[in-house]
């Protein structure tokens, strides 16, 4: 997810698009908080970790 996002930033910011910059800020702010909290060990949906 965190990848996702990156990769939708940097497409996003190269053609302009800003529903795309948008997007891939929110998957990368997603991403990261999943990640942390895994990291952490907090359990997320039930899981150790969310993949």
């Amino acid at each position: 997810m965190i990848v996702l996002g990156v990769i939708l930033l940097i497409i996003g910011f190269v053609t302009g698009i800003s529903v795309l910059w948008s997007i891939g800020i929110i998957l990368t702010l997603i991403g990261l908080v999943l990640w942390i909290f895994g990291a952490v060990g907090h359990a997320i949906g039930g899981r150790p970790h969310y993949w």
